[in-house]
This record gives C-alpha cells, sequence and structure tokens, in this order.
C-alpha cells in the first residue's frame, strides 16, 4: 500500500517518546494535576465505522493525551491510510484526529464524556477539502466487570461532506473474565448521513447502515495486549479496493488482528 509510513512512524514514536520521559521531580513534590497517557499499535485492517480506510492492507496508529485532574482532556490520534482508490484517494494517505473533551461522573455510577473532533488529512490529493469537524458525547457505567457505553458523533453541514451533514449513533459493551487477562467487547453502530456505508458502497442512494464488531483482548502485560476483533458492516461487500464499480471501498466483513503498547 502506499502509505507515508516512514513519517507517521516518526511522529508516532516521538510523541511516544516525549510521553514516556520521566520528569526529574523532588519526590516531596505534590502529584501533577496533567498527566499523559497514549499508546502505538499495529493493525492488520483500519476499519472506520466497520468500512476498511486502509485498503485492506496493515496499518500503523498511535495516539497521545494529556489529561488534567479536573477531567479535561486534549489529544491526537494518527493512522496511515490506503490513498488509494475513487474515494481512498480523497483523503490520502495520512489521517490526524485531534479533539478536546471533558469527562467526568455526573451521577453515581454513570459516567459522560464529551468533545470535539476534527479529522485532519494533510496528504489528500486536492480534490477539495476533506478535513471536517464533529463533536461527539457519550454516557457509560459499569456494573461488576461488565462496562457499557451509549453515545452518539454529529457532524453538521461542511465543505468536505458536500454540504451534508452525518449522525453516528453507537454502544459498546466489554467485560473482564474473571480471573484471567482475557476481556470481550462488542459494538453496534448505526450511520445516517453522507458517511454512511451503504452510500460509500454504492448501494443505491441509502445515506444509512449498521456496523457491528465482537472481539477479544489478551492482556499480556499491564501495558501490551494483543486483539482479534470481528467487523461487519452494511454495503457492498467489495473485497477489492480496485473494483471501481464498488467505489473502491473494502466493506467485506473481516478479522481485524491488534498489537497495542500503552504508556
Amino acid at each position: 500500500m502506499r502509505t507515508s509510513v516512514s513519517a507517521l512512524s516518526a511522529a508516532i514514536f516521538l510523541a511516544f517518546g516525549l510521553g514516556a520521559t520521566p520528569a526529574f521531580a523532588d519526590e516531596t513534590d505534590p502529584p501533577s494535576e496533567f498527566t499523559f497517557s497514549g499508546y502505538v499499535q499495529g493493525v492488520s485492517d483500519y476499519r472506520f465505522r466497520g468500512y476498511s480506510l486502509s485498503g485492506g492492507d496493515p496499518a500503523l496508529q498511535g495516539t497521545i493525551n494529556l489529561n488534567h485532574s479536573s477531567g479535561f482532556y486534549a489529544g491526537a490520534w494518527a493512522s496511515s491510510l490506503d490513498g488509494n482508490g475513487p474515494i481512498l484517494s480523497f483523503y490520502g494517505d495520512t489521517e490526524l484526529d485531534l479533539y478536546a473533551g471533558w469527562t467526568g461522573s455526573v451521577a453515581s455510577g454513570l459516567t459522560v464524556d464529551v468533545g470535539v473532533l476534527r479529522y485532519v488529512y494533510p496528504s489528500n490529493d486536492g480534490q477539495g477539502p476533506a478535513d471536517f469537524w464533529e463533536p461527539y458525547a457519550s454516557l457509560s457505567t459499569t456494573l461488576g466487570p461488565v462496562t457499557a457505553k451509549l453515545g452518539a458523533a454529529y457532524a453538521p453541514d461542511q465543505d468536505a461532506l458536500f454540504g451534508e451533514d452525518n449522525l453516528y449513533l453507537f454502544t459498546d459493551v466489554s467485560a473482564g473474565i474473571p480471573n484471567t487477562p482475557i476481556s470481550v467487547s462488542g459494538h453496534v453502530g448505526y450511520t445516517d448521513g453522507i458517511l454512511a456505508p451503504k452510500l460509500l458502497t454504492l448501494q443505491s442512494g441509502d445515506d444509512s447502515g449498521f456496523d457491528y464488531s465482537a472481539g477479544v483482548t489478551w492482556a499480556v502485560t499491564d501495558k501490551f495486549s494483543v486483539s482479534a476483533t470481528y467487523v461487519g458492516v452494511e454495503g457492498n461487500a467489495s473485497e477489492s479496493r480496485y473494483d471501481a464499480g464498488l467505489s473502491g471501498v473494502v466493506a467485506n466483513d473481516t478479522v481485524v488482528a491488534t498489537v497495542k503498547l500503552a504508556f
């Protein structure tokens, strides 16, 4: 695949190095109100809401977050893309997501997360503006080993969305298997708008569609994990990014393998 992996790798590992470098502070100093967190990972396929943005090929990804004790946070996430095909070439070979928000408890056992995310495609091919905004919000709760989340993300009319908007609704459920390093997770999402999988895979003009996934993760250590996730999405199940008849979007069901190192 045609990706700027070397440049992306340098940016991710520079962020990793900065976030992982300890500060030389006096042992009597109070805990900092700011903390860094993040990860680097390799995935066998970059799936965004069910369909592939890496053309069915592996991708390198990473994130770094600055968190404040008040619950406010800001960060950046990056991934290599495929950069080929009628639609994928519009985004280029790199995605950079910039985000900021607040998370905290709003009631007993109920946590809210609200923020705004900016999708940035620095290497898009110049066909037009590709960057766009998307505010998001979610509520989550935990009952024993089970965590459940219900959320929404809404991108209003923007040039990069061809003057259309997009609504994404989703629910996530995860649970750790007691006394093991294994956890399981499930996801269901529904898109209504210009980014709908049926529309992007040219399944008539239907601007809606579901995506879903189920996965298992093994925490090898507290920082290193491996996982396998079955991912499915509505739409024409093209397995070829070069199939112009299906817009070049890979939307076949697949299993995504992930190797992740957190810091």
